[in-house]
């Protein structure tokens, strides 16, 4: 049993559910189900620790911060082992989303310090007038399960360098490292009630929490559903959101474009955490002028790589429904496509060609190993095939050209374009347009996030 985190205390409840390792299908271990008696502990507990953490000075706040980073660090072996059990991670992909989350902690520690605070003009020589940042308040996280660690760095970073408190809940499939992450809270010296972690499986029991007014700020990494159900259920009264959402990412390989780098960017890219990541490339739009070359390209590379299990075997059902439905629509299938027998929820690496954008394979977002590509012409306006989706989160260019390259980064609607290379890190702001979401995480922009933004006005004269 890994026990829930409310105000410093580790709390169960009279049922729980279970926590399955991916890579076997075994129970892994038990979380608690949150009820209605531990919401409201939980809330009063939250709003306890804003008070005691908010009146704290940032010097005190940063000095505790970085000891919880040290301590996660010092803690890192059995943390990444039991991350690995949970996600079916292999090590290094689970060192590299347990690495985020010290850094997260030790860049917005640092961040919060060169915020500005601006004096602004005044005509008539009579005011002094400055903006002042202050914590916002109580923050409710709810967490994705492909990034466990990561998401949470996303969130407790900028929360404790405003001076927020957090309510986080991560997701019911991959509860057990965030919580042994959440009991370390106490020992490197944050007040109780600063860090409280919640497990539980019934979403309508969080509508319970969501509706409150205690918290200021409602904070999300999932699916376009999920987030809608999350932001109406949370407007019982005016908070703050920054939600990020559903993706499906577009690639744009020009005829011009470095074929090879092309190739092994997108497909590590796809493959990686099994495809089971929010900016993770769908739709590959290749000129079919180099379009063989490029499939044959990334059929060598992804016949190397080796992944982890999907999740779950319902994730993988839906991913596997998609290669079906994309077949049956006329879709070839050069590699791949089908389940790997056995213990747990593995499937091949997959690649369709011949696909067209109007198949529910380039329609949907996969979050799964397949990678579909797609031709286009010059005939084609390949901006709008890049934009023919609801979804705005991430997407690629790949071209030598200057101006093909600096148009589909204006063009695309996308809150984050790489040209030629795939880079993503803490210090660059990370969210979407249309229905991917609000706000944003990581860099500054997060950071102000979780701090209001007051109008002082002085007479002096």
């Amino acid at each position: 049993m890994y026990p829930m985190l409310i105000n410093g205390e580790q709390r169960i409840t009279k049922k729980s559910f279970n926590v399955i390792n991916p890579s076997t299908g075994a129970v892994l271990g038990l979380a608690p189900e949150l009820d209605v008696e531990n919401i409201q502990l939980t809330l009063k507990s939250a709003r306890q620790g804003f008070e005691a953490w908010s009146a704290k000075t940032p010097a005190e706040r940063k000095a505790i911060i970085l000891r919880y980073a040290e301590l996660i660090d010092e803690n890192s072996g059995r943390i990444i082992e039991l991350l690995r059990a949970e996600t079916g991670k292999p090590q290094d992909n689970a060192e590299y989303d347990f690495g985020m989350l010290s850094t997260c902690l030790r860049f917005f520690v640092e961040e919060v310090e060169r915020l500005d605070q601006p004096v602004l003009h005044d005509p008539d020589g009579r005011f002094l007038h400055y903006m002042l940042r202050q914590p916002l308040g109580v923050c409710v996280g709810m967490l994705a399960w492909n990034f466990p660690l990561l998401n949470v760095g996303y969130k407790i970073g900028p929360a404790l360098a405003a001076g927020c408190s957090v309510i986080l809940k991560p997701s019911s499939e991959t509860p057990l490292a965030s919580l042994e992450i959440a009991y370390l809270a106490k020992e490197a010296g944050l007040p109780d009630g600063v860090i409280n972690m919640v497990t539980g499986t019934d979403h309508d029991m969080m509508k319970n929490m969501l509706q409150s007014d205690i918290p200021s700020m409602v904070t999300m990494i999932g699916s376009t559903r999920g987030g809608l159900e999350v932001m109406n259920s949370s407007c019982s009264s005016v908070k703050h959101f920054s939600v990020e959402l559903g993706g499906n990412a577009p690639v744009v390989v020009y005829p011009d474009a470095d074929i090879k780098n092309a190739a092994e960017q997108v497909t590590n890219l796809k493959f990686a955490n099994c495809g089971q990541i929010c900016v993770s490339p769908n739709r590959v739009f290749v000129h079919e002028s180099i379009y063989n070359e490029f499939v044959e390209l990334a059929l060598g590379i992804a016949k190397g790589i080796e992944m982890g299990p999907l999740v779950s075997d319902k994730a993988r059902q839906y991913v596997l429904g998609l290669v079906e439905s994309a077949k049956a629509a006329g879709a070839e299938v050069v590699l791949g496509g089908n389940a790997i027998d056995g213990d747990g929820f593995f499937m091949e690496p997959t690649i369709l060609r011949n696909v067209s954008p109007e198949m529910d394979v380039s329609r949907n977002e996969v979050f799964g190993p397949v990678m579909s590509i797609i031709p286009f012409s010059d005939s084609d306006d390949e901006i709008a095939l890049a934009n023919d989706t609801e979804y705005g989160l991430a997407a690629y260019v790949f071209t030598t050209n200057l101006q093909n390259g600096l148009r589909a980064a204006r063009d695309i609607q996308a809150g984050s374009v790489c040209v030629n290379e795939v880079h993503y890190s803490v210090q660059l702001p990370h969210g979407g347009l249309k229905q991917s979401g609000v706000g944003k995480d990581c860099s500054r922009y997060s950071l102000e996030e979780y701090l209001t933004l007051k109008r002082v006005s002085v007479l002096v004269d």
